[in-house]
């Protein structure tokens, strides 16, 4: 078997597509909606998005600047009111989703052109998807500011406590688990790639105490 290797960060990929992306699969999507001081609404996606602990709750998510140097609007807008909110993207509100990806021009905003129904959070003024089965709305903790080799590369990653968390109730199974095969979640691949949460399995660590085994499934 033959392998192809190549640094990246001195060398050009030899390949005609990047991999990066397509290897670090599937990536939850941050479906964030935001508002600004004066009450502008936004929303967008994010492909790095992801928990950090959950005693307490905390989730992150990773914005790349735009080519011009630009900071994301989701960031300022966190960082100016401290809140945002998490919307599960789902497979059938993938068109909403992939519409709010839109770069619109100042004072324009994603939600007029969504086909989604607006309710809004308890802690802020924040509009969230009323069709999307699990929200959190996060309370803005820090930025971390990570310089590129260019501006587009340059990130900021933002971290947050989610304070309240919204879920429907007929995605809740008889366990009290979600019914994640009902929501079929969709995540983010490489290329112009998603792909949605339709099987799942099960595995339980070899040797876990009932301790350890409580906190991998969430009774603890």
């Amino acid at each position: 078997m033959s392998t192809i290797s190549w640094h990246p960060q001195s060398e050009p990929n030899p390949l005609p597509f990047s991999p990066f992306k397509a290897s670090t699969v599937p990536r939850p999507i941050g479906w964030l909606s935001s508002v600004d001081g004066e009450g502008r609404e936004n929303i967008a996606p994010y492909s790095q998005w992801q928990n950090l602990t959950f005693d307490p709750p905390m989730v992150m998510f990773s914005a790349n600047q735009y080519p011009d140097g630009r900071r994301k609007d989701t960031v300022l807008n966190a960082e100016e009111t401290g809140w945002f909110v998490w919307n599960m993207a789902t497979y059938d509100l993938r068109e909403e989703v992939n519409k709010s990806a839109q770069v619109l021009d100042y004072g324009d905003s994603e939600w007029d052109r969504l086909s989604v129904t607006k309710e809004y959070a308890d802690n802020y003024r924040i509009p969230m998807v009323k069709e999307s089965p699990v929200k959190f709305e996060c309370q803005y903790k820090t930025t971390l500011r990570v310089p590129g080799n260019s501006k587009v590369g340059s990130i900021d990653l933002v971290v947050a406590d989610v304070k309240t968390i919204h879920i429907d109730e007929s995605v809740i199974d008889e366990e009290g688990k979600l019914d994640i095969l009902k929501i079929k979640p969709i995540a983010r691949m490489g290329y112009f790639d998603y792909t949605v949460v339709t099987e799942k399995f099960e595995m339980r660590v070899p040797g876990s105490d009932d301790a350890a085994r409580a906190g991998l499934e969430g009774s603890a």
